[in-house]
């Protein structure tokens, strides 16, 4: 059996949307599962804490003032308000991280998404999952028996809104069967790792190639 060989590369940010209860969560948490190089980027929050979550692991969490100060500084690469919470990427980690070779995974909505490429176009790859039809969506949304009634008209709302921005990635995915859909986003990451434009020892492995 041969030998897994890697070149030096530059990391990629993946960026995963849909509209809410699309599946963008749930596809996250399996890639995470099963990529080594994958690592989700941790969001700034203005909203509180919820029961079992970490500071640091599932959010950075913030009071309102010191997140509009960090947008004043220009400390994130996007940023967002959604359902009256504010969530923010932190810049800094992002970027080291993509100098070592470490892969990004975001769940974000259109608008991180249209931020994030607007900032680092070359290092991101989006990848948009649509509902086989509004009725599963809803239905996928009341089967998560997590929001009320009001929560749920809300994310139907917008879920249109978010669903006519499917165009601006550079894939789109139907998200029909779980495990199918896991693939296909799977196969996506796989092929942007192999890009040209990101081996970054290509040059020197070539050159000693020939000589």
């Amino acid at each position: 059996m041969f030998e897994s060989f890697n070149l030096p590369r530059r990391g990629l940010m993946f960026i995963l949307s849909s509209p809410s209860g699309a599946g963008k969560t749930t596809i996250a948490r399996k890639l995470l599962a099963v990529e080594d190089n994958l690592s989700m980027s941790i969001s700034v929050t203005t909203r509180p804490m919820r029961e079992g979550e970490i500071e640091g692991r599932d959010y950075f969490f913030r009071t309102r003032e010191e997140y509009d100060a960090m947008v004043a500084d220009e400390a994130f690469l996007e940023w967002a308000e959604v359902f009256g919470n504010c969530y923010g990427t932190p810049r800094a980690q992002i970027v080291a991280g993509l100098e070592k070779g470490t892969d990004f995974l975001f769940d974000v909505d259109w608008q991180g998404a249209q931020q994030l490429s607007q900032r680092a176009r070359e290092d991101v790859v989006s990848v948009f999952l649509l509902p086989p039809s509004m009725e599963e969506l809803e239905h996928r949304l009341r089967s998560r028996a997590t929001d009320d009634e009001s929560v749920i008209t809300a994310r139907m709302a917008r879920a249109g809104d978010e669903i006519s921005h499917w165009d601006a990635y550079d894939y789109v995915v139907i998200n029909h069967d779980l495990e199918d859909c896991f693939n296909k986003v799977r196969t996506v990451l796989h092929a942007e790792r192999l890009k040209r434009s990101r081996q970054t020892g290509l040059i020197e492995f070539t050159r000693d190639l020939k000589a």
